[in-house]
């Protein structure tokens, strides 16, 4: 048993979007094995009344309160300098010194950091083993951005991903191992930082499989005489608010021509105002669900039209395991160890979208078949345990 510092960006529950499915389960990994003092910070105040469940995995929990609004007015300091705005967003003096006394008093055998931002609380001591899990290539991402907007977004996200690339090497240097979700992502980082490697690793997500399972009964959330289509995701995430738009204003009206019984639910917490403007007769944006499982169990197909797609998707993950068809883009399916026309379809045009659901609309026995292999192949290899333990090994030195 060792002693882990291990910094988050976000309260690591409840597992409710992607970041905090991989925090919360690596949280629950560690915590089963080592000591674990955590460091985090509280940017929703719905997350207040989870305080205590975390607290029980933690032999010390430190948490600092983030006002989303006033963080990205501190941000802008990063201007002033050379540095990633996303860097003082998360600067806390509160953490900072919780970090140093932790580390003054405490026999930490390692830190482990999700999300490189973190790293900032434990740069310039060499004494200190870190593991650094990335998840994505967070930089990339910005870089992405840029190419999607005008001017001067275009601009100041193309300065984020130069700028925070520079601070993720930096970090990766100075790690013992540094982890990414996909080998994709992992080559990725590879070829953007060559200097980093043999310190890089691919260590997957995975999926609660007993929770979501098709075995579980579970009312509808539907009306009786409606056809549903499903998406899930944090509805604040300009990648999600993308993906709902492009299918809501292209694929949708197409679909319904032959279907007019179709309506496109968005199940995800925090929809802005763009998201919340789609609503309509043909599309319910739900806000915050107690449980996403009943909105993919009784879906007639779920889609994921992600055009920016970073590492691997939970959502998808989550569908399959339910035993849902999913119709996902290449990007999303790309990262998934799975058989595309066996496990679940792609798609990458407006026309393919249209033509894959409409496929499994019409042969609903395909579609359940489908699902039944989506989840044999979701069980057989995507257990947390299994890619979590990628990060025993380096912890057991």
């Amino acid at each position: 048993m060792a002693n882990l510092l291990y910094l988050v960006h976000r309260l690591p529950y409840p597992p409710n979007k992607g970041d905090k499915v991989r925090s919360y389960h690596l949280l629950k990994h560690l915590a089963a094995r080592h000591r674990v003092f955590l460091g985090t910070f509280i940017d929703d105040p719905q997350d207040e009344v989870h305080v205590d469940t975390v607290s029980r995995y933690c032999a010390d929990l430190h948490i600092a309160r983030l006002s989303p609004r006033i963080a990205r007015l501190l941000s802008l300091r990063g201007l002033l300098g050379r540095e990633a705005l996303t860097l003082p967003y998360y600067r806390n003096a509160g953490l900072q010194a919780w970090v140093e006394r932790t580390l003054n008093e405490q026999p930490i055998d390692a830190a482990v950091i999700f999300s490189s931002v973190m790293a900032s609380y434990v740069r310039g001591r060499p004494d200190l083993r870190k593991l650094v899990d990335f998840v994505d290539v967070d930089s990339a991402k910005w870089t992405q951005y840029a190419a999607n907007h005008r001017w001067p977004m275009s601009w100041l996200y193309r300065r984020e991903g130069e700028r925070l690339l520079a601070f993720e090497r930096a970090v990766a240097m100075e790690a013992e191992r540094s982890f990414f979700v996909t080998d994709n992502e992992t080559d990725l980082f590879r070829r953007l930082a060559p200097e980093c490697d043999g310190r890089l690793e691919a260590m997957c997500n995975g999926v609660d499989a007993d929770y979501f399972s098709p075995a579980h009964a579970l009312p509808s959330p539907y009306g009786e005489n409606e056809l549903p289509l499903v998406f899930t995701g944090a509805m604040d995430y300009w990648p999600n608010i993308d993906a709902v738009s492009w299918f809501a204003a292209e694929m949708l009206p197409q679909l319904l021509l032959n279907w007019p019984r179709l309506r496109f639910y968005i199940v995800g917490r925090s929809p802005t105002p763009a998201v919340q403007a789609l609503a309509s007769a043909q599309i319910v944006v739900t806000g915050t669900v107690p449980d996403v499982r009943p909105y993919l169990q009784h879906a007639a197909v779920v889609v994921a039209p992600l055009r920016l797609a970073r590492g691997i998707q939970n959502k998808v993950l989550e569908a399959m395991a339910m035993g849902l068809p999913v119709v996902a883009s290449q990007e999303c399916a790309a990262a998934v160890d799975a058989v595309a026309g066996r496990d679940f379809l792609t798609a990458g045009s407006v026309p393919e979208y249209v033509s894959q659901v409409e496929a499994l609309l019409r042969a609903p026995e395909r579609a359940a078949a489908m699902g039944i292999a989506a989840r044999q192949q979701v069980v057989a290899r995507y257990g947390w345990d299994a890619h979590l333990s990628s990060i025993d090994r380096h912890l057991a030195r």
